[in-house]
């Protein structure tokens, strides 16, 4: 794979973790349970790390990373402080809103790992999709802890 091609497929996780920053941000000023606050918190510093490991290879390859999230990403946050906002902000809704930018996340990671990439963009990729998986099943773990408790359907 060319580097314009490697650059363009980093540009696009880039784009991914900066959606998931900013969603996770937004969920953790929405959120009511200081524990849950507080796992949002930490999930949005660790895609705005993400991103800036992703950055600095698409740097080290001669491109211009992308600074931002993606207009998809900032549909799903525009939703999520819709429905926060119809729904009281109920921790319940904001983690399944958590859960469905998680699933786009997951989908972008396993859409990188099928390219043919240098060896350094693999393993940087496959360290963080695993980190991505855990943390999407962290989070519906507690959606459906909270659904349970709460006698909702997932």
């Amino acid at each position: 794979m060319d580097n314009d091609k490697v650059i363009d497929v980093l540009n696009d996780l880039i784009e991914t973790c900066r959606d998931g920053e900013m969603g996770f941000k937004e969920a953790s000023e929405n959120a009511k349970d200081r524990d849950l606050k507080q796992f949002f918190s930490d999930t949005a510093q660790q895609r705005a790390a993400f991103a800036g490991e992703l950055q600095e290879h698409v740097r080290a390859l001669g491109g211009d990373p992308a600074k931002r999230g993606s207009v998809a990403g900032s549909m799903h946050r525009a939703w999520m402080n819709i429905k926060g906002t119809l729904s009281g902000k109920d921790d319940h809704a904001i983690l399944s809103e958590a859960e469905r930018g998680e699933d786009s996340a997951v989908k972008a990671y396993e859409e990188c790992l099928q390219q043919d990439l240098p060896q350094s963009v693999q393993r940087l990729a496959e360290v963080q999709y695993r980190e991505v998986l855990r943390i999407h099943s962290l989070v519906k773990q507690l959606r459906d802890s909270r659904a349970a408790r709460a006698g909702q359907r997932t």
